[in-house]
Formats: C-alpha cells, sequence, structure tokens
C-alpha cells in the first residue's frame, strides 16, 4: 500500500469510528407515517416528533427507496461475536424483541422478501409481519435444485414465488422464476431483473448470510441494515458471507449510522453513498 492509499484508509477508518449511537423510538405515529409513505410514495418526517421518533424515520425511510426506481436493501440480525445461529442450528432468539420488530419492520416497508433454500429449510419461516402493524410481502425463495418441500410455511397464505434452475412443479398458486444455474450459483442480477419485471420495486433480502452476501458481490444492494445482539453464541454459523478481500484497504466501509432499539443495535450502511 503506498502513502497516499494509506491516508485514504486512515480516513475512512475514522469516519467508520465517530458513529455516535442514536435512540429510536417507533411510536404509532412514525410508523403510520412510514406506512401512508410506503403507500403513496412522498416521504416526510413531522416537525413535532422527539429526537428519538426523528431517528426512527431516519432509520426506516430510506427503505422505502426513491421515486420509481427499484430498491433493493438487506437486513441481518446477529450476535456479538457475529453469529446468526449456533452450532446445532438453533436461530430462534438471535435477535431481541425490539431486534424482531424491526424484522418485521422491514418486511412491511417491502413488496417481496427474499431467502435462501437453507434459511427455507431450517428455519421454515413464514416471513409475516406479525409483530407490526402492515402488509404482509410476497415471499421469494431462492430453490435452485428444488429441495424445499411443498408444505414449507412460506409457500402459503400471500403471495410466494420460487427461483429454481430445475423443471419442478410447485403446488398450486405459487409462481416459478426459471434462472439458469453455474457454479456460482443461480444469477443475482437475473434474480433481480425477473423480479422487478414481475411489479416488485422494493426487494428485500432477508438470509442468510451467504444469500446476502451473494447479492451484495454482484453490487445489487442499495442498503444494508445489520442487527446485533447483546449475546455471545461462541461457535456457528456467521452472519454476513462475502467475497475476502486480503488487505483491509479494499474492504467495503460503507456510510454507517447506528440506533438503538430496546436491547439491539441497528447499524445502517449505505451501500451506494
Amino acid at each position: 500500500m503506498n502513502q497516499h492509499e494509506r491516508i485514504q484508509a486512515d480516513d475512512r477508518s475514522a469516519a467508520s469510528a465517530d458513529m455516535p449511537v442514536a435512540a429510536a423510538t417507533v411510536t404509532d405515529r412514525v410508523w403510520d407515517a412510514l406506512l401512508a409513505a410506503r403507500s403513496s410514495g412522498t416521504a416526510r418526517a413531522s416537525t413535532v416528533w422527539s429526537a428519538g421518533e426523528r431517528a426512527a424515520w431516519e432509520l426506516y425511510a430510506p427503505l422505502l427507496g426513491q421515486g420509481d426506481r427499484p430498491f433493493v436493501f438487506a437486513q441481518i440480525g446477529q450476535s456479538l461475536d457475529g453469529r446468526v445461529a449456533t452450532v446445532d442450528g438453533d436461530a430462534a432468539d438471535v435477535s431481541g424483541t425490539e431486534g424482531l420488530k424491526h424484522l418485521h419492520r422491514c418486511r412491511a416497508l417491502a413488496d417481496c422478501v427474499i431467502v435462501g433454500a437453507n434459511t427455507a429449510i431450517q428455519d421454515n419461516p413464514r416471513l409475516t409481519v406479525r409483530l407490526v402493524k402492515g402488509d404482509n410481502p410476497a415471499r421469494v425463495v431462492i430453490d435452485p435444485r428444488g429441495r424445499l418441500g411443498d408444505d414449507a410455511a412460506l409457500m402459503t397464505g400471500e403471495r410466494c414465488l420460487v427461483v429454481q434452475a430445475c423443471e419442478r412443479e410447485r403446488p398450486p398458486g405459487v409462481e416459478t422464476l426459471k434462472v439458469a444455474s453455474s457454479a456460482d450459483g443461480l444469477d443475482p442480477v437475473s434474480i433481480v431483473t425477473g423480479l422487478i419485471e414481475r411489479g416488485f420495486r422494493r426487494v428485500m433480502i432477508e438470509g442468510g448470510g451467504i444469500t446476502i452476501g451473494h447479492f451484495m458481490d454482484a453490487d445489487l444492494v442499495d442498503r444494508l441494515h445489520v442487527g446485533i445482539s447483546p449475546l455471545i453464541i461462541g461457535a456457528g454459523p456467521p452472519g454476513l458471507t462475502t467475497n475476502p478481500v486480503s488487505l483491509l484497504a479494499q474492504a467495503k466501509r460503507p456510510r454507517a449510522h447506528v440506533y438503538g432499539l430496546g436491547g439491539d443495535i441497528v447499524i445502517d450502511c449505505d451501500l451506494k453513498a
């Protein structure tokens, strides 16, 4: 690394370290305003809100995107030591109560939510917004080889779409998106393009960490929320998994803000700044 690169890296490190925590208070009036903005496309904060309410708006309003341009965001919850589950696969309580509500709020602001086949098989998520007010998003599962059973929880209820490379038939009402497979898996660009063509404008990638990493490596993610809960697991699957770098100067250093949500924190990363 030359001197100029070292100075730039030091400047970026200093900027990343200067991240005060803002306590976010998601009151009914803030959440109602966010849901209204989701429907109308016009996002505006109130001048009479408290500091905590303004912080909540600043955390969630960017997930609404800008205008009619498609917007992709990701959310992952993990422990202090960067784990998303135990070695035995227990992921039920990685996030605290407010962390789970945060996840459901993110879903409520999205048109569709993507998970990989491993997450769908291991966790059998419903991908609903049952903890908050709002509409359930469409569910999208990336299942290249057709491993997910037809009795999966996300196959019932709201609109469901399976992204696959095989010819497997799905239950009535479940849509399929055929994408060619390669040694690296299914092409994230083709997946996002296919979803946009089906009318999804706000696309959320929920997990797992490898799936989120594939979309990040393809430079498709506009915003990333990393929820961190105060527990130490010790071992187990890691959170984000992206292409590694050999030098820290090559690492992504997104513009970030930190928000407190009850006992959890959320790091809001703008990957396009």
